[in-house]
């Protein structure tokens, strides 16, 4: 299947639009580092020379074999995930010093360059998305493995509450983080081949026919039993809203949405239910700045969060100058809140921006795609990543409970980081084409 041919004069512009946001990116990340340092001792980072030239030089080199192996990409998304790259990095950095565990800040540098390398690495061997097209069962086996490693005995690991991790031999990652990938090409695939199946029927009312529910009442079962099992509201979440919108895409039917749900009240319903952790996040999100009924540490960090956001104000404490370590798990689940103290609304509003950037774009690439698979892979990479988004943010800032997942590209945690470059890797692929073709 064809791809939609670029305009000429569009895509002489690209490198050199691409190659300014990326000098723009970098200048803000740098800026941030030092300003983070400034706050904390009133000088900037002893490293900061060589953290400056180690992470241009990563992210340079990063833009470069986009520019060998995806010239004709979309040459906003790499910039735009620079930029949030280098906050998120910048404000760990900030939390990490001021607890004492600068190792920590350090390992998180590491993951990044980690993500990068796995993010060169996807462009290379994916030459072109089209490919991932035959593996379509062979990938969905592997993406279900990895969301169920962590219930392994032996090798699953529960912390907080949730059973997420995987233990093998010295390493510990959440497999789930990469699971989510091979399920969103596998979807793209299964869906493209039963494309027509899917939108040829309806029964009474204009909806799907009863046979043609099997998927939706198949997935709506594996993301209850992702909780049940594994106890994450997060991958539980992500897991059936991908699958629902791309449903919706494939069919061209809205009565999928609404189906969708219904399923998903449904699910969330029986979660709450059965499942205690679900009744108390359920609770302290009702309850939030009431200590007569709830307490424990879901209580304070959500209180704390607030009070964070609500000492920054409209311009923030400024970098290094808040008190962020209040509150308990602000490196990972409530990090937007750090922004917020620190960089007030703006700064939280321009960082909503950025993502918004990143989501539009995705959209973007989504809709230049005519194959059904192109444009179903870059649907769910971005719908993953607006999901993400909206379920942190929403949850810090009180209009949905915690659900735990991180802030893509910000928050600690190199499997997230690793992950969100590896699908970035996808999008920008998928917005380039085939890599042989655009090359000739």
């Amino acid at each position: 299947m064809s791809e939609v041919a670029l305009p000429a004069t569009d895509t002489r512009r690209r490198p050199v639009t691409g190659l300014w946001l990326l000098v723009v990116a970098l200048v803000i990340s740098i800026a941030a580092y030092a300003m983070a340092g400034l706050g904390l001792r009133g000088r900037t980072p002893r490293d900061v020379v060589i953290y400056s030239v180690v992470f241009c030089a990563a992210f340079v080199a990063g833009w470069l074999v986009v520019r060998w192996t995806a010239p004709r990409a979309d040459p906003v998304l790499f910039p735009t995930a620079t930029v949030l790259a280098g906050l998120g990095i910048a404000m760990l950095y900030r939390i990490m010093v001021a607890r004492g565990e600068s190792t920590v800040a350090r390992e998180q540098a590491m993951w990044l360059l980690v993500g990068l390398a796995a993010f060169c690495l996807t462009l290379w061997f994916v030459r072109d998305d089209r490919q991932l097209n035959a593996y379509t069962y062979t990938l969905g086996l592997v993406g279900v493995v990895l969301l169920l490693l962590p219930v392994v005995p032996g090798i699953g690991r529960e912390i907080n509450g949730a059973r997420l991790w995987a233990e093998v031999g010295p390493f510990s990652f959440q497999p789930a983080e990469f699971g989510k990938i091979f399920i969103v090409v596998f979807l793209a695939a299964y869906l493209t081949d039963k494309q027509e199946l899917l939108a040829a029927g309806s029964g009474r009312f204009g909806l799907p026919r009863a046979k043609d529910l099997g998927p939706l009442l198949t997935a709506w079962g594996a993301s209850l039993a992702v909780l049940f099992l594994e106890r994450d509201m997060g991958a539980s979440l992500l897991f059936f809203g991908v699958f629902v919108v791309m449903l919706w895409l494939a069919s061209g039917r809205v009565a999928y949405l609404w189906i969708g749900l219904v399923l998903f009240a449904a699910g969330a319903w029986f979660g709450y239910l059965a499942f205690d952790h679900v009744q108390a996040r359920v609770d302290t999100w009702l309850h939030a700045l009431d200590p007569g009924k709830v307490t424990g540490l879901g209580y304070f960090q959500l209180a704390q969060g607030w009070f964070a956001m609500a000492t920054g104000g409209i311009v923030g404490t400024g970098l290094g100058q808040g008190s962020p370590t209040l509150i308990p798990y602000v490196g990972s689940d409530f990090i937007f809140a750090a922004f917020g103290e620190e960089l007030g609304m703006i700064g939280a509003v321009a960082l909503l921006l950025l993502y918004l950037i990143l989501i539009a774009r995705g959209l973007r690439v989504a809709m230049e795609r005519t194959d059904t698979f192109g444009k179903l892979l870059a649907t769910g990479l971005t719908t993953i990543l607006a999901l993400q988004t909206f379920a942190i943010v929403a949850g810090v800032t009180r209009l949905i409970p915690l659900t735990g997942v991180p802030l893509p590209l910000v928050s600690y945690g190199g499997s997230s980081r690793v992950a969100t470059f590896i699908m970035l890797a996808l999008l920008i692929r998928v917005s380039s084409g085939a890599m042989e073709r655009s090359r000739g």
